[in-house]
């Protein structure tokens, strides 16, 4: 019984030394002492197992009994040696067949099988619990030949439950989906799946003993095998880490994501590293796609942002490449048609694709490296054309991107030729580049391009509709207005126009600002300034309209608030489908007028005469003129504001001012006064106190206005128009009254004559005497009232015949029979100029003549009397 131990003891370990270290029974380290008594490392089978042992005398009572039968069966030994194990662990109804079984054992035979027992409690507890254990018996003999037995005694549910676990491990190891390795502490496969070894080729057995470095490149194997020391000697476990390599026998880069943790003995010692990976390529190409996308609509949506916020042609591009490079690329180029660029009604593009293009933008994200291949050498403003067989051209052509070839030992590596088209017209051709090291363009990147290239070219279109609207607007605009300094009778006239943005600097926008200067009968002269609400040609066309209209009712010479309300009723009729027509509906409605379908203008109306020294003013919601009379400061004159032209319902009111010898007037719109930055009433206040010197020139007046101003106005037209009074002198007028007879006739006559005879104007006479004669006739024959005479001279001659009469004067053919109905022929035939027109208690006929040069007189009245018959 030499192997069994001594009663109530274990066998003591015959080494002196410690086991076998961390290596682990998976580990290959020198051992510490002679294998033959090398003791087992912690964590052995046997501490999984616990087996537990005893022995049998020859009388069948137990004799021996160890320390680990007293843990399994809670038994001690100074109570188990000498029991009856058969009396003590078989159910009485099988005792006897029990004592027959140990009499075999003691007879010879060997027996394997299992008993319940109850295994002990916890301490303190109430007791333990019925188990089952599994008995090995062998017959053995005492060192005085009696026969004796030997019993090794395991409890089944620790076998059961390795047996399980061994079950489940092997069902994990063998079938699970992933790469599965079990790799010892000197990072060798000791095991491997059948889903690794399917990848890397082989069966399972096949990759014993290989390491990281027979799988994965240099530099990643180093990587990997600094992580597997790391998660050894730490136990911090390792998840998801990306390692990548190839395939034997195969090219193709593959990723794989592995799972890294340390294994433990039952007993918690380190016996090595558990690797656990799956591929990842796909799911890794599906992210970069993904990545892709959301890069692209990024980008898509930053070019939404970005592009078209200006409507020049040249800014458009540059906001187009400030997007792509560098998220999209890291060069490139826009070259627009060089027709585009000088105004054509369409680009000029030929069918080869060979047409002039100029290069607006280029954009490196790479320092002073220009493009390679076809973009070199190009600067940015310089015109050039694409070679017939040129990629540019193809596409040009095509109207579809094409890949330019890279130039061997350049920079870059992909480029792509994009023609930009808008509307199915082609307006130019956009470049992108990748220098080497980027990765080069595929389909996805070709389709950005396109859309990108697209975006832009429908930007640079509308810029180019915008430039050629705008630029017909302006050439209306500037036709509209008065030519040069306007003249006028009794007035220094200086004026200023400045489109809108113009103190910016960037492109003009064309509002509908407008000013005119119209002289009219008896030297008097209107001066206006209007503002047509909005922006663009059609505020520009609404303008010219209203302007002609200003005119045509100027030149009717009807008072100043008549005329505002004739041009209320035209402004309501400019928006609505019919034009000027729809001007008498809404007119007749005007509180059902809808002001979406009409212009709203602001207008000022003033009529100055030049004997009188007085002015008449009618507003239309216009900002108030303002007056500098000599040695006073400058003051705004409080004329009724009105409602705007195309508003209608109420009527306008008139206020006469008299004007003293060297006033100074000005007339402007609200963008020489208003700004974001500074409100209505600041400007007024800053465009009064501006007007400090109204002695000084009138053209060095308007120019200290602007610049003084300069921070008050705004993005909005400004239209200036300064007048200094000039009275028509005392003696270039000649004025009578005349009672209502006939011989009135011959008394105007001598008037005018004697008139003439002091102006030094003798070769007037005749002709003045004739025609005043047939006008103070006509108001003796048709008027009412006492007679009024009066003879002008400024640049002409006006006479004027004034009578209460409401009759107005109408021309008619005489017939060859009839003694009268000739003399309004003889006036207009004569005259330069003849007209009548209402006052507030009568009407005045009038006519004009020129002064004579001394080259060319006035016609022969006798040759004009017989032209008449």
């Amino acid at each position: 019984m030499s192997e069994i131990p001594a009663k109530g003891a274990e066998s003591e370990d015959p080494s002196d030394g410690a086991g076998p270290g961390p290596e682990g029974i998976l580990g290959t380290g020198a051992p510490a002492a002679d294998p033959m008594w090398q003791s087992s490392p912690p964590g052995s089978m046997y501490d999984y197992i616990k087996v537990a042992s005893f022995s049998i005398g020859p009388d069948g009572l137990v004799d021996q009994w160890s320390l680990r039968a007293e843990q399994v069966f809670g038994i001690p030994a100074e109570r188990a040696v000498g029991m009856d194990p058969i009396a003590t662990f078989v159910d009485p109804d099988r005792r006897e067949r029990g004592h027959r079984k140990m009499a075999e054992i003691l007879d010879g035979r060997e027996w394997t099988g299992v008993i319940p027992f109850r295994s002990p409690g916890t301490p303190g507890g109430d007791g333990g619990e019925d188990a089952v254990a599994e008995v090995y018996v062998m017959p053995t003999r005492t060192e005085d030949g009696a026969k004796a037995a030997v019993c090794i005694v395991v409890d089944v549910r620790v076998l059961r439950t390795i047996e399980t676990d061994l079950a489940a491990s092997q069902a994990i190891f063998g079938q699970s989906p992933f790469g599965f390795l079990l790799i010892d502490s000197e990072f060798k496969v000791r095991r491997a799946n059948q889903r690794f070894a399917s990848t890397f080729g082989g069966t399972p057995d096949d990759h014993r003993g290989k390491g990281v470095h027979d799988y994965l490149p240099r530099a990643e194997a180093e990587r990997v095998s600094a992580t597997l020391r790391r998660v050894l000697e730490t136990g911090d476990s390792i998840t998801d880490m990306h390692v990548t390599g190839y395939v034997p026998g195969s090219e193709e880069r593959r990723h794989w994501s592995i799972n890294l943790y340390r294994v433990h003995s039952g007993s918690g010692r380190p016996i090595g590293i558990a690797w656990l990976g799956t591929d990842i390529t796909a799911r890794r190409a599906a992210a970069r796609e993904a990545a892709a996308a959301r890069r692209n609509l990024a980008l898509l949506n930053e070019a939404g942002a970005r592009i078209g916020n200006s409507l020049d042609l040249e800014t458009t591009a540059r906001e187009l490449l400030d997007v792509v490079v560098p998220g999209f690329c890291d060069l490139a180029t826009v070259d627009l048609y060089q027709g585009l660029l000088a105004g054509d009604e369409t680009p000029p593009g030929l069918a080869d694709g060979s047409a002039e293009l100029r290069r607006v933008a280029f954009a490196s994200a790479v320092a002073d490296v220009p493009l390679a291949g076809a973009t070199s050498a190009v600067p940015v403003g310089a015109v050039h054309h694409y070679p017939f067989n040129s990629p540019g051209a193809d596409a040009l052509r095509t109207a579809r991107p094409r890949s330019v070839p890279a130039e061997e030992g350049g920079l870059v590596q992909s480029t792509l030729a994009v023609p930009m088209v808008a509307h199915d017209t082609v307006v130019g051709l956009v470049q992108f580049s990748r220098t080497k090291g980027s990765e080069p363009f595929g389909d996805r990147d070709r389709d950005l391009a396109v859309e990108l290239a697209a975006r832009a070219a429908v930007c640079i279109d509308n810029a180019r509709l915008y430039r050629r609207e705008h630029e017909r607007a302006l050439i209306l605009q500037r036709s509209l207005l008065p030519p040069g300094d306007p003249v006028a009778s009794g007035l220094d006239i200086a004026c200023r126009y400045l489109p809108g943005n113009a103190s910016t600097g960037r492109p003009s926008e064309v509002g509908g600002d407008w000013f005119d200067v119209i002289e009219l009968p008896g030297h008097r002269t209107a001066l206006v300034v209007g503002d047509v609400m909005g922006r663009g040609l059609r505020a520009a066309v609404a303008m010219g309209e209203l302007r002609t209209a200003v005119r045509t009712l100027a030149l009717l010479d009807l008072e100043p608030a008549e005329v505002l309300s004739q041009l209320d009723e035209i402004a309501r009729g400019l928006g609505a489908p019919g034009g000027v027509q729809q001007a008498t509906r809404a007119a007749r409605r005007p509180r059902e007028a809808d002001l979406s379908e009409v212009y709203l203008a602001t207008c000022v109306y003033a009529v100055y005469d030049s004997v009188t020294r007085r002015c008449t003013f009618a507003n239309a919601g216009h900002l108030p003129p303002v007056l500098v009379e000599p040695g006073e400061a400058a003051l705004m004159l409080d004329v009724p504001p009105g409602l705007p032209l195309g508003v209608g319902g109420e009527p306008f009111e008139e206020v006469e001012v008299e004007l003293p010898e060297g006033s100074l007037l000005a007339l402007y719109t609200d963008g020489l006064v208003e700004s974001r930055d500074h409100p209505l009433d600041e400007g007024l206040q800053a465009f009064v106190g501006a007007l400090t010197d109204p002695a000084r020139p009138l053209e060095d007046v308007c120019d200290h206005v602007l610049n003084t101003l300069d921070t008050h106005h705004g993005e909005d037209d400004i239209a200036l128009l300064m007048a200094r009074v000039q009275g028509l002198p005392a003696e270039s007028v000649g004025d009578w009254t005349l009672p209502r007879e006939p011989r009135s006739v011959g008394r105007a006559r001598e008037y005018a004559r004697g008139q003439l005879l002091s102006w030094d104007l003798e070769p007037l006479v005749d002709t003045t005497e004739l025609l005043v004669s047939e006008l103070v006739t006509n108001a003796l024959r048709y008027g009412e009232g006492e007679i009024r005479l009066r003879l002008l001279l400024d640049r002409t001659l006006v006479c004027e015949v004034w009578d209460s009469g409401l009759v107005q004067p109408r021309r008619r053919r005489a017939r060859d029979t009839d003694e009268g109905g000739r003399g309004l022929q003889l006036v207009g035939l004569l005259s330069a100029a003849w007209g009548s027109r209402r006052t507030p208690r009568g009407k005045t006929v009038w006519f004009e003549l020129p002064l004579p040069d001394g080259e060319n007189g006035p016609m022969d009245p006798a040759e004009a009397l017989l032209s008449l018959f």
